[in-house]
């Protein structure tokens, strides 16, 4: 049941395409009050657990730490940050009993509907008590249900359908900050395929881009870019070009004049456009809170998709602020004027502090206005909808540029609701062991927001990676939807073939394009059913008290629990079993062992070289069958599948449900995409 209550007058979001009755009785499950804005609080059990909240820092649990809502362009991921590149206001809270497994009856699920800044403190200030802290203008929901998994699919339920990518954007994807021409492009893609690793897409940074204005090709850089797309396309590999959400203010820029002359861009408190500074310099930011400004900025992806793309990366868009105009001034005269003073120690952090605070100020988000729905709102009051509405703008206008098929997009920033429009990537990471673990934590937590299409930025985005690291990353992200390798210009060179282990490398992308009949499948239907494609493990184990307790493993569609290593110079782990299970280890496609292993702890050993995957009991898998050259999904066969899995003495067969349809049009046919297999043990390979 979902219950929905209204507070002042709030915004409409979007975020929500259910329609909810108002409830006019005080909320059952949390004391408010209304004092300062919106206040909730509840009393947590020493047992009960919190899960949710999307793109945060920390574990899969959320207790113990505040995490405040405001998308924030902040790269320094570490575990005292409270806010990073998105909004995603809803959490579970899980009532444990004395025997430690849920109480379904008094868990609940609750979103907070406000686009502006919301505090949420899982027991920081008092470890047995959640607070919220919203503002005056907002709609809270409150879900109960039966368990964790029915409280979550009520939510996605609530705010529809996530985001359909094409079939290819399953493949394996390469993407550097410092590809600076055709010639960059080509030794990229003639690399993998020369060393027979598949390779699916190559990213295109803000390099591509003549003086970095969006919808721009640099034509010394790409002097016949459609063609380039074209030559790309025969090879089977996608070009992906990113798009910033600052319009340089150049005059002769097609955009920029359009924007001036229409009205487009967002106002300063007089009425003027709004002057920031990003990577082209000063620039102004799309409306695209306004229809009308969403609908002009959406259509110039035509541009480039007129040249052959049919992929985009939305970048910069909380929206990422350099300096203003207004502020930079400011800070300059105070910094003149310290000139030929004698800097003491709080001078000197005076200057230094305000130099740093003109990056992404606070200040600068309250000076700055949109029109939305004929309505003036203040930036800082809707912050968390910008990245939502730039990606909203370009997929709304997919639907009129290519409207029978899908195109890949994703966003650095989003908002609840911004799942139907696209997927996310978790942003610029850093070459750390600990964010494998940071981005295995973040999946569920951004399933359950309805963001199924994601990934982190493999080997890391920022610092140098190593060979191990690069590797052990890549065991993990063979499982999430998008698995690209991205770093930052600067470091060290991460393509697989910079490194010795290529064999290796190549076996272990082959592996998951093997999976790819799995990956694809379990993914459709979790986003087509409203479930969860990653899930903590308590997620299918409610009754088993130490499932809780699992922070580093996830159950991955409907058949496999994974337990990636992340620590570095580590040969194995330990691994909990919630129930007896089919361990397969794997050094290739081809030459894979398994081993039943009883409920309870292991150590199992786990190489540099191997995946290790634990398979459900009476459960099975569809493994592709690959050709030796394969390059791109479209070399996968469905009709050429082997099953893996594990069926128990009293069982003869079980049935998975195969999805498959032909990866691009945006039709959906039950009667033809869903497939009933029924699986016999003696098909399964021998344990």
């Amino acid at each position: 049941m979902i219950q929905k209550y209204v507070y002042g007058h709030p915004i409409n979001t979007d975020a929500v395409v259910m329609e909810i009755p108002e409830r006019r009785e005080t909320l059952s499950v949390m004391e408010l009050t209304e004092s300062d804005g919106v206040r909730l609080c509840c009393r947590m059990e020493e047992n009960d657990v919190v899960y949710g909240l999307g793109e945060q820092v920390r574990g899969m649990n959320k207790r113990g730490f505040t995490y405040i809502s405001y998308a924030e362009d902040d790269s320094i991921h570490t575990e005292n940050r409270r806010s990073l590149y998105a909004a995603h206001n809803f959490l579970v809270l899980g009532r444990r009993n004395q025997e430690k497994s849920l109480n379904k009856d008094q868990s609940f699920g609750i979103f907070v509907d406000d686009p502006g800044r919301v505090v949420f403190d899982v027991g920081e200030t008092k470890y047995n008590q959640l607070v919220i802290q919203a503002g005056s203008d907002c709609v809270i929901y409150v879900i109960d249900g039966e368990g964790l998994k029915d409280i979550v699919k009520q939510f996605r339920k609530l705010i529809g359908q996530s985001y359909l990518p094409p079939k290819w954007a399953f493949g394996y994807q390469q993407s550097r900050w410092g590809y600076r021409n055709e010639d960059d492009v080509r030794e990229v893609v003639n690399r993998h395929h020369g060393q027979g690793v598949p390779l699916e897409a190559v990213y295109l940074d803000i390099d591509y881009m003549e003086d970095y204005k969006d919808f721009t090709v640099d034509k010394e850089k790409f002097p016949k870019f459609g063609a380039f797309t074209g030559e790309m396309k025969e090879r089977g590999v996608h070009l992906v070009p990113i798009i910033d959400a600052g319009v340089k203010i150049e005059k002769g820029y097609p955009i920029y004049e359009e924007g001036v002359q229409n009205d487009y861009f967002c106002k300063d408190e007089n009425g003027e456009n709004f002057v920031a500074a990003v990577w082209p310099g000063r620039v102004h930011f799309p409306d695209v809170l306004n229809q009308e400004a969403r609908d002009w900025f959406g259509g110039k992806y035509r541009i480039l998709m007129e040249q052959g793309i049919d992929g985009f990366w939305n970048d910069m868009n909380e929206p990422a602020i350099f300096y203003s105009e207004k502020n930079l001034k400011k800070v300059m005269d105070e910094v003149l004027s310290l000139k030929d003073e004698n800097l003491d120690i709080d001078s000197y952090f005076h200057m230094t502090g305000i130099v740093a605070g003109l990056s992404n100020n606070q200040e600068d988000y309250k000076s700055f206005y949109h029109n939305m729905n004929g309505k003036k709102q203040r930036h800082d009051k809707v912050h968390n909808l910008y990245g939502f509405n730039m990606t909203r703008a370009a997929a709304e206008a997919f639907e009129k540029i290519a409207p029978d098929k899908r195109t890949l997009l994703f966003s650095r920033s989003s908002y609840i609701g911004m799942h139907r429009y696209g997927g996310i990537w978790t942003g610029d990471n850093e070459s750390w062991w600990s964010h494998i673990l940071l981005s295995m934590q973040q999946m569920p937590s951004l399933n359950m927001c309805g963001i199924l299409y994601t990934g982190s930025d493999i080997g890391g985005f920022a610092n140098d990676t190593t060979e191990d690291l690069l590797m052990r990353w890549l065991e993990f992200a063979i499982f999430t939807p998008l698995m690209r390798n991205h770093s930052a210009m600067g470091t060290r060179e991460q393509e697989i073939y910079q490194f010795e282990r290529i064999e290796d490398f190549r076996n272990i992308i082959r592996i998951r394009y093997g999976l790819l009949p799995y990956i694809y499948s379990e993914y459709m239907k979790a986003a087509l059913t409203d479930e969860m494609y990653f899930r903590p493990v308590s997620f299918d184990y409610p009754e088993d008290a130490f499932a809780y307790q699992v922070e580093d493993q996830l159950m991955v569609g409907d058949s496999i629990m994974i337990a990636p290593v992340y620590v570095q110079n580590a040969k194995g782990r330990y691994v909990y079993l919630p129930e007896e299970m089919l361990m397969v280890r794997m050094h290739s496609l081809e030459d894979r062992t398994s081993k039943v292993l009883g409920k309870g702890h292991h150590y199992v050993e786990i190489g540099l070289n191997e995946l290790v995957i634990f398979v459900k009991k009476n459960h099975v898998l569809p493994l592709a069958v690959l050709d030796k050259d394969v390059k791109t999904t479209a070399d996968v066969a469905e009709t050429n599948m082997e099953w893996l899995g594990f069926i128990g003495e009293s069982v003869e067969s079980v049935e998975y449900v195969l999805y498959n349809d032909d990866g691009i049009s945006r039709d959906y046919v039950p009667e033809k995409d869903w497939k009933k297999m029924i699986v016999q043990k003696k098909e399964l390979e021998r344990v």
